[in-house]
């Protein structure tokens, strides 16, 4: 077992969120460093998982009519299910549902309210629900939530408290003695004009009348861990209780990958949280940006979130694991574009990398019968391409360290460029030729396929499957795990005498026609959506069968504060439906009201118990109102 260790994580994902590009952007991020570290020889742990309690989920809950724990145990299988696709290489998975966290959370909180680190005190501010979090009035933007831009309510409650002011210097201190601790640069100086207003202490709880899915705190089980405490402790729960972690050569961590909106919460709250308990903060905390869609703001109201699943079907998950870590500075925000997508799949990788294998395989089979040669004595042409490699090979060990992807990219392409243009200029079709020529394509051709060998090394962390294929069509049956970046240390590593497979393409094109009928699908699907969401057609509307009905019968279901289960005479039969109106309906003043159900309804179970129908009912404000009629109409009438 190496020495050497390196811990990478990313944020654990809200549940409540369906995995989008944001998402997929960071945990892509974090592979690629992974998978280099372990290629450069370290032993890697890298951890993502799913942020699973709070207010949200909880109403989430609610309305689903299931539990919060049965509502999350199927929410996090899409991040899960989403990581696989894209060849996520995560050593854990870690849910703050499950036992292991708790304990550790629980321990970490009783140890800080044993030292006086946290103490209870009575508070009012102002509340956001969606972002749960409390806010002073001058933190207010327009008296509305300063992130969210929703609205907040004020709460006036007692809570407990970190005593988070308490570390405000030595945070200062660290973030100033500490260059790489908080990067991009911009995003350290954001943290540092955070911090030149008086830092507050963090309250830590919620009670449990107003939220009872979290974990209770040791010390009073009326109330809850605040989500935010609750899930930063992921990053060392992981690794067992606090003595394990402290022994743990995983700990500090090198790199916390964050995007830039919960910057805050990682540079501040956590950082405090670690040294009250008496750990290192991480190594590095590197807040990406964001990505617009078009020029504008991912939004569900604008139509144009963009679903990783659906990009990885249409053009391939290497291409978008490529296209995200090239297109921009990792730290800036970019602008996330079909058409630019398209561009790059073309040019960068399927004019470039993919021909530049498709012809070097071609050639073999052409000149060697597919059997890679043993070179020659080597000229200035071929010296030079060595010293590129060996300069691109130096330079991205370097730019790793600095997480900057795209200019890694940048600098593999000019190798890829490199090797092209060696190929043009020592013209293999003209040295087939002659006797004297031949000997020289043998040169030739083992440095143009080794060119690539040393390509697809470096490019295995960005596109592990289509870095695998380029091995295969090589001949090379050593993985690229197996062979690592020291195989890269001394040029000529690929085995003479090698059989070649048959040139297969790992980019087709998308040709003009194609790319244009791709785009208009893409707009014509946009403009659908904004011009006809939430409409249905006549015909759609005539589907629905809604029928009046009689109430028989009405008693409240049992372990559900809203559900009350009714029969209902419809004339032609007796139906037991089940209706979440029992905070606005005691259940024997519903005997003998009529109502309107949906009749063709498919029957569904809730609670255990099979509802064969809907009642109609509308909300204001939280109350249940059902719908009437002025005049009593009978029973089965169809309602229009």
């Amino acid at each position: 077992m190496t020495e050497k260790k390196f811990y990478i994580t990313t944020p654990i994902y809200y549940v409540n969120d369906v995995p989008h590009i944001g998402h997929a952007y960071t945990t892509i991020a974090a592979d690629v460093v992974a998978r280099f570290k372990r290629l450069d020889g370290y032993e890697v742990f890298f951890l993502t998982g799913t942020d699973e309690h709070g207010q949200k989920v909880k109403e989430a809950a609610e309305k689903l009519e299931v539990t919060p724990q049965k509502h999350v145990d199927k929410l996090h299988q899409r991040f899960k299910e989403l990581w696989l696709k894209f060849n996520i290489s995560n050593n854990d998975f870690i849910r703050t549902t499950e036992e292991r966290h708790k304990v550790v959370v629980c321990n970490i909180l009783q140890t800080l309210f044993d030292r006086d680190e946290i103490y209870r005190d009575s508070y009012e501010g102002w509340y956001c629900t969606p972002c749960e979090r409390f806010w002073t009035e001058k933190d207010l933007k327009e008296g509305n939530c300063p992130e969210c831009r929703r609205k907040v309510e004020k709460i006036k409650e007692h809570n407990y408290f970190f005593r988070m002011s308490k570390y405000q210097a030595w945070l200062i201190e660290k973030i100033k003695n500490d260059p790489h601790f908080i990067l991009p640069l911009s995003r350290r100086n954001e943290v540092l004009g955070f911090l030149e207003k008086p830092l507050e202490d963090l309250c830590i709880s919620r009670p449990k009348s107003r939220l009872p899915w979290g974990i209770p705190l040791p010390f009073d089980e009326e109330y809850v861990t605040y989500v935010w405490f609750d899930a930063l402790i992921n990053y060392i729960s992981v690794h067992g209780s606090l003595g394990e972690i402290k022994n743990s050569s995983y700990w500090p961590a090198n790199h916390n990958m964050v995007g830039k909106d919960i910057l805050t919460t990682h540079a501040v709250y956590w950082s405090t949280m670690l040294k009250a308990i008496g750990l290192e903060p991480p190594k590095n905390i590197f807040a990406h940006g964001w990505w617009t869609v078009n020029g504008q703001k991912m939004s569900k109201s604008l139509h144009n979130v963009v679903e990783p699943n659906e990009l990885a079907d249409q053009f391939g998950v290497d291409v978008i694991r490529y296209f995200l870590l090239r297109e921009v500075p990792f730290g800036l925000d970019g602008d996330f574009s079909h058409k630019a997508l398209i561009g790059r799949l073309n040019s960068d990788l399927a004019n470039n990398l993919g021909n530049l294998l498709n012809r070097t395989v071609n050639m073999m089979k052409k000149y060697f019968d597919g059997t890679i040669p043993t070179p020659a004595t080597p000229g200035d042409e071929d010296s030079a391409l060595e010293g590129k490699a060996r300069e691109v090979v130096d330079e991205v060990r370097k730019l790793y360290d600095e997480l900057a992807f795209n200019k890694i990219l940048q600098k593999i392409w000019e190798l890829v460029d490199t090797t092209n243009q060696y190929i043009d200029k020592t013209g293999p079709w003209n040295l087939a030729k002659t006797d004297e020529g031949k000997e020289r394509l043998k040169t030739v051709m083992y440095n143009a396929a080794e060119s690539l060998r040393i390509l697809g090394v470096l490019l295995f962390p960005f596109m592990p499957k289509s870095c695998e294929s380029l091995m295969l069509q090589l001949g090379v049956e050593k993985t690229i795990e197996e062979q690592g970046m020291r195989s890269l240390d001394n040029w000529g590593s690929l085995s003479s005498d090698t059989k070649t497979q048959k040139a297969k393409q790992l980019f087709p094109r998308i040709e003009d026609k194609q790319a244009a009928k791709i785009l208009a699908e893409l707009e014509a699907s946009k403009n659908d959506n904004k011009d006809d969401s939430g409409k249905i057609t006549i015909d759609e509307f005539m589907k629905v069968d809604l029928r009046t009905g009689k109430i028989l019968e009405a008693e409240k279901v049992k372990k559900s504060k809203k559900l009350i289960q009714l029969k209902v005479d419809i004339g032609t039969e007796t139906r037991q439906i089940l209706a979440g109106i029992a905070e606005s309906y005691e259940p024997e003043k519903l005997i003998g009201r009529t109502v309107v159900i949906v009749a063709n309804l498919k029957p569904a179970k809730l609670m255990g118990i099979e509802s064969q129908g809907m009642v109609l009912a509308a909300s204001n404000d939280g109350t249940i109102l059902l719908a009437g009629f002025d005049q009593e109409p009978g029973q089965g009438i169809q309602v229009r």
